[in-house]
């Protein structure tokens, strides 16, 4: 049985007073969220989808990964829009949301906003996912010089989030990873200061646990303007075991949490 053995890590970073991301790592999903900066509440939205999304992986082991991470986010949403009803200080909440998941032999990613996953396989690094952002698609038109998107004025405006709306809807991708390879999802607070090139040097010849700690520093020693999150794992293959994962970020306080009492899950 292929599982998930790995790290994460979430900081505040230099700048903001609080930390809008939330993590989570186990044998069955890896996931990060970005709470969008600048908007209402973005810590409620990125703990409520991160616990919604992982505590549907987790009371469905075996169901199939898409399948379950597209549940998932619809709950996700659901429950964000449930949020800003009970609370209209909350309106205009919305966080990103880029997970993993197995059933042992299968695998998928489901992936909002810009938040970014990749795979290392035989020591080259692929990001798997696509910026759904203004600055990605003015890329993809061929209308904007990848040099230029560091200094565009809207390079951090998001176009897909979970928001609450059904216009949300996630990229879900299957992925073929075998034993020995390594996935990192990170937020934009990581990707934003080291780049792909980078990234691969701090993962290689790592352990998952040096590779996050090895990221995180880097991006702080450059400035930490943003939250930084990241998960390193690897696949490897053995029993699932009782592992119940972690939590890290806005999501380890329950409060962050839209009608948290309805999972249990790791504090």
């Amino acid at each position: 049985m292929l599982r998930f053995s790995g790290f994460g890590d979430s900081q505040v970073g230099l700048v903001r007073t609080n930390n809008e991301d939330s993590a989570y790592v186990g044998p069955t999903c890896l996931l990060v969220a970005d709470g969008v900066g600048g908007g209402a509440a973005g810590e409620i939205a990125s703990a409520t989808a991160a616990y919604v999304v992982t505590a549907a992986v987790l009371a469905q082991p075996e169901c199939d990964p898409a399948t379950v991470l597209a549940e998932g986010v619809q709950e996700a949403q659901a429950r964000v829009r449930a949020g800003v009803l009970a609370d209209g200080s909350r309106n205009g909440m919305a966080t990103t949301l880029t997970a993993v998941v197995t059933d042992g032999e299968r695998f998928a990613l489901a992936h909002l906003g810009d938040s970014r996953g990749y795979v290392l396989h035989d020591g080259v690094l692929t990001q798997v996912t696509r910026d759904h952002t203004y600055v990605q698609d003015l890329l993809d038109e061929g209308r904007l010089e990848p040099d230029a998107v560091v200094d565009h004025p809207w390079r951090n405006v998001v176009l897909r989030t979970v928001n609450g709306t059904a216009e949300g809807e996630p990229d879900l991708i299957a992925l073929h990873l075998e034993p020995g390879d390594r996935v990192l999802l990170a937020s934009d607070g990581l990707t934003d200061l080291v780049g792909d090139d980078e990234l691969t040097r701090f993962v290689l010849g790592r352990s998952d646990d040096q590779a996050v700690e090895a990221l995180v520093a880097a991006a702080l020693a450059r400035g930490g303007r943003d939250n930084v999150t990241c998960v390193v794992a690897t696949v490897v293959d053995g029993p699932r075991g009782s592992d119940e994962g972690t939590l890290h970020g806005a999501v380890t306080d329950p409060t962050n949490v839209v009608d948290e009492n309805v999972f249990q899950l790791p504090r």
